[in-house]
C-alpha cells in the first residue's frame, strides 16, 4: 500500500511518505504526522500525502479536519473514490448521516464496481430508518462481492435497524 503513494513523489519526500505510512500501519499516528512534516512544504498538499494525513486524522478522531482533507482530495482528483467514501464516513461519525448519504449518492453510478459505496449507502439508510432502501443498497453491494459484504455486514452496528426488521418477517420456505 505504501508504494502506491511514494511513486509520485521524488526523493527524499517519497521516503518520508513511506515512513508515515509505516507509522500508520504500526498504529502510531503521531510519528506518522512527524514524518509527513518532513515532506517539502509545497508537496504537502499532494493527494498522496493528504491520503495518509486522512489516516492520521481518523486515528485522532478529528472528523471536521478529516472532512476538509477528503474534500480537497476530491477537488484535486475526483477519481479517487476512497476520498468520497471517507468524507461520507466522517460526516456519519459526526452524526450528519443524511449529509453523508447525500454526498456519497452521486458517485454510486460513477464507480459501479466499488462495493463499499452501495454498502455505505445501505448503512446510512438503515440509520435513517429507510429500511427498504437500505436493503436495496445492500443487495447491490452483495451483487459486487457477496462474500466480503456478508462478512462485514454481520458485524456492522450501522445495519442493526435492518437486521431488526428481518426478525419480524416470515421466512421464505423452499419446497
Amino acid at each position: 500500500m505504501a508504494d502506491k503513494y511514494a511513486k509520485t513523489l521524488g526523493h527524499p519526500d517519497n521516503l518520508h511518505l513511506l515512513a508515515a505510512q509505516g507509522w500508520i500501519e504500526l498504529g502510531n499516528h503521531l510519528e506518522a504526522n512527524e514524518a509527513l512534516e518532513n515532506i517539502t512544504a509545497s508537496l504537502r498538499a499532494h493527494p498522496d500525502v493528504l491520503e495518509v494525513r486522512l489516516h492520521i486524522y481518523a486515528k485522532a478522531k478529528k472528523w471536521d479536519a478529516y472532512i476538509d482533507i477528503a474534500t480537497v482530495i476530491i477537488k484535486l482528483d475526483p477519481e479517487r473514490y476512497d476520498a468520497w467514501i471517507q468524507r461520507s464516513f466522517a460526516l456519519h461519525e459526526l452524526k450528519r448521516t443524511q449529509e453523508a448519504f447525500d454526498q456519497l449518492l452521486p458517485v454510486a453510478e460513477k464507480f459501479p464496481k466499488v462495493w463499499t459505496i452501495p454498502y455505505n449507502l445501505a448503512c446510512y439508510c438503515a440509520q435513517l430508518g429507510r429500511l427498504a432502501e437500505s436493503e436495496q443498497w445492500l443487495e447491490r453491494a452483495m451483487a459486487m462481492d457477496v462474500i466480503t459484504v456478508v462478512r462485514v455486514a454481520l458485524e456492522d452496528p450501522d445495519l442493526n435497524p435492518l437486521r431488526e426488521s428481518f426478525r419480524g418477517r416470515p421466512r421464505d420456505r423452499a419446497r
